[in-house]
């Protein structure tokens, strides 16, 4: 007992850095809860009248709300990669949106947040989409037998996953790496560049549909549960999902792990496919939101949370684990398919006060819910204004775990124990977004660079572009609607020059070996 308060005293006295935390007296589990376009508006703890979210609700008045919490990108695959490797993802090429038949990504040489983790003693997991690629870089991924390369190769000791989006092929889930169902008689063959196989498509035949699509978002291809998908697709018909089950066996995984580690430390990386397209949630949630599919899918994404919530308490370790919830980007509605978020809003404003959203580089694009809940350390119902970014998770528990990260790993996350805690106000002085276009925001100041490229995305959210530079007081603007561009040359200039200066430094952090 004694120990245990020597430990709760040491992390209420900590200001700096997670180095200061006796953190061999006790390591809390981590559970890193990750949504997928929910926007910052689409919570009742974020001011959502129109839908309930109690079991969300619930984190942020048992712990700490951020207001001012970002993704690296207003996209999925950037943001994940950012969120893993502590580096801004524009900083590499590649890192754009992949297919579902992409190799990995993820540097192999280098600190993730998983391996930061499991050299600390952790049993480490991933439940969930990935969208990181799979398998060694220039080959063709063999969906029929164990893939080579993925979570595993990045610090993961087990995964059960699907390879991309729920809207690209190939439509199974892998466990550990090896597709779950698979018959021998019935290999799996995906291609993006061509049709294969003569199974019916969503172009040719609509009448198959269950889910209408807009030919414009490329979901006419191979069909699979009366959805047409983004690439083609023959074989593993047993090993295919339903959508509709998709969070309840993503839910049921993600509970077992727990269950299996409970009695050593352990991080999970729960990454929902809730509320992406297609919108597709179990018949349990359907109609119930009243404000089309994207609402039941927030009512399913709610109660997987309550799941999770649920079982910590049952299992007697909820003082000791850290649930961090949060979303990749910001929200989109129209995504391709007829499921009624646009028709039925219903006067529910997805992103909140923002302006923008997924793919953007306005403020909707990369803000985020983002609640911290740890009993007994961070105080209930504390809300902040710190700034922060995913990708200073790697960092921070870097430091926690006293590991020196060397200059070229995590090039941008910086320790921020005490604001991820509620114990400081503040955050980082800078952040760079990447939407349609990259920013910067220094101070509360933001400067958008121009761009001669279309101000609108096919989805109708506007992506932050301009030809003329754009300059927004965050402060007193957090809409983004006044230009300051023109009062405030000289201000336009520090930050154009700051933003090129990370740009050729290859880092925004001080960090050095010693």
């Amino acid at each position: 007992m004694n120990q245990f308060r020597f430990f709760v005293a040491g992390i209420m006295a900590a200001t700096c850095s997670f180095g200061s935390v006796n953190a061999q007296s006790q390591k809390p589990n981590v559970i890193y809860i990750y949504a997928d376009d929910l926007g910052y508006g689409d919570l009742g703890a974020y001011g959502a009248t129109r839908i309930k979210t109690p079991n969300t609700d619930r984190l942020a008045q048992e712990g700490l709300r951020f207001t001012n919490a970002h993704t690296t990108s207003g996209t999925c695959t950037p943001s994940r990669y950012g969120l893993l490797t502590g580096e801004y993802p524009w900083r590499k090429k590649g890192t754009g949106v992949l297919p579902g038949d992409a190799n990995l990504i993820i540097p192999i040489d280098k600190a993730t947040l998983p391996a930061v983790f499991r050299k600390a003693g952790y049993k480490t997991g991933v439940v969930g989409k990935w969208h990181l690629g799979l398998g060694e870089q220039g080959e063709k991924i063999n969906w029929n037998q164990p893939i080579k390369k993925g979570p595993d190769a990045v610090g993961f000791d087990y995964s059960f996953i699907f390879p991309a989006t729920g809207d690209r092929v190939p439509t199974v889930f892998l466990e550990n790496l090896v597709v779950v169902g698979l018959e021998a008689s019935d290999p799996i063959e995906v291609s993006y560049q061509e049709k294969i196989g003569n199974e019916p498509t969503g172009k040719e035949n609509p009448e198959l549909l269950k889910l209408n699509a807009s030919p414009d978002h490329g979901h006419n291809n191979t069909i699979v549960n009366g959805i047409g998908r983004i690439g083609f697709m023959t074989g593993g018909k047993k090993a295919r999902w339903a959508d509709e089950e998709i969070g309840h066996v993503f839910t049921d995984k993600a509970l077992a792990f727990i269950e299996d580690n409970r009695q050593n430390p352990f991080f999970l990386y729960f990454s929902l496919n809730d509320v992406h397209v297609p919108r597709m949630p179990s018949t349990e949630f359907k109609g119930k939101s009243g404000l089309g599919l994207r609402g039941d899918a927030i009512l399913q994404l709610d109660w997987t949370v309550g799941k999770v919530l649920d079982k910590l308490k049952e299992l007697g370790i909820e003082k000791n684990t850290i649930v961090i919830f949060t979303s990749d980007n910001g929200p989109v509605l129209d995504d391709g398919y007829d499921d009624g978020a646009v028709t039925q809003l219903n006067g529910h404003n997805p992103r909140g006060p923002l302006r923008g959203g997924k793919g953007s580089a306005f403020e909707a694009g990369t803000r985020v819910p983002f609640l911290v809940r740890w009993p007994g350390i961070v105080k209930p119902g504390t809300v902040t204004d710190a700034l922060v970014c995913q990708l200073d998770l790697l960092a921070s528990f870097a430091g926690f775990f006293k590991q020196k990260l060397q200059p070229h790993d995590a090039p941008d996350s910086e320790d921020l124990f005490a604001a991820f805690t509620g114990k400081s106000r503040s955050g980082r002085q800078i952040l760079v977004e990447q939407g349609g276009v990259i920013a910067i925001i220094k101070d509360g100041w933001k400067y958008i660079e121009p761009s001669s490229r279309p101000k609108t995305q096919k989805n109708g959210n506007e992506n932050g572009r301009d030809p003329d530079p754009q300059l927004y007081n965050l402060l007193e603007d957090l809409g983004e609607q006044k230009n300051l561009a023109t009062q405030h040359p000289e201000r336009v200039k520090e930050l154009a020059a700051l933003l090129e200066k990370i740009r050729i430094q290859g880092q925004s952090t001080s960090r050095r070996s010693d």
